[in-house]
């Protein structure tokens, strides 16, 4: 049962996603438990922050925070399950690897993952809720770095610039280039150009 509003039950966690609408790469999500005594000024919606903001906030929650972590549902388990339920996987891998069991998870957006505690979905909490602000910032930094770091194996889509999504540059590379082994192949325009028979670069 969820705990009335205002009462202190324990360890609250928040959770975020990063990486949902991309054509590209894993969802990653993060789950962290804000230390309420440390005060970390600036968390915002991490789509809202410049890279270098996010970079320091980044590194500040993780000294901060009483536990933090990352979870992630690859490609293949995105095409296999759909984004949604892939996502929702992550944030569940996520919560299980925190080093403290929360009493309750505080989810931004409308879909609760199947977790163990009370769960609670915040609709913008991205925006409103510091640890689910926290959340979306550790999901976005781990991502995007992740995404950097791939543009060296896959250098022709530019990963380095639009981390997987639908850009118009990405898409003309998928045209002149067909998909690579990290494309979304349940994804439109890549399931298209699969259909197509369109090779695929390795």
């Amino acid at each position: 049962m969820e705990p009335a509003p205002g009462i202190c039950i324990g360890p609250v966690a928040g959770i975020d996603e990063a990486g949902r609408g991309p054509l590209a790469g894993p969802v990653v999500a993060a789950a962290v438990i804000l230390d309420r005594g440390c005060t970390i000024r600036g968390l915002a919606d991490s789509k809202r922050l410049q890279p270098a903001m996010r970079a320091r906030l980044s590194a500040e929650i993780q000294a901060c925070a009483l536990a933090w972590a990352v979870g992630r549902a690859e490609v293949e388990e995105i095409d296999r399950l759909n984004i949604l339920q892939a996502t929702l996987l992550a944030m569940c891998r996520a919560v299980e690897a925190l080093s403290q069991v929360p009493a309750l998870a505080l989810v931004d957006g409308s879909v609760a993952p199947p977790l163990s505690c009370a769960v609670r979905t915040v609709v913008g909490g991205d925006g409103t809720e510091p640890a689910i602000s926290a959340a979306s910032i550790l999901a976005k930094v781990a991502r995007d770095g992740e995404m950097e770091a791939l543009h060296s194996r896959y250098p022709v889509y530019g990963f380095d610039r639009h981390k997987g999504y639908g850009t118009a540059a990405h898409l003309e590379a998928l045209r002149r280039h067909g998909p690579c082994p990290i494309h979304r192949r349940s994804f439109e325009p890549v399931r298209r150009l699969l259909g197509g028979g369109d090779r695929i670069l390795i």
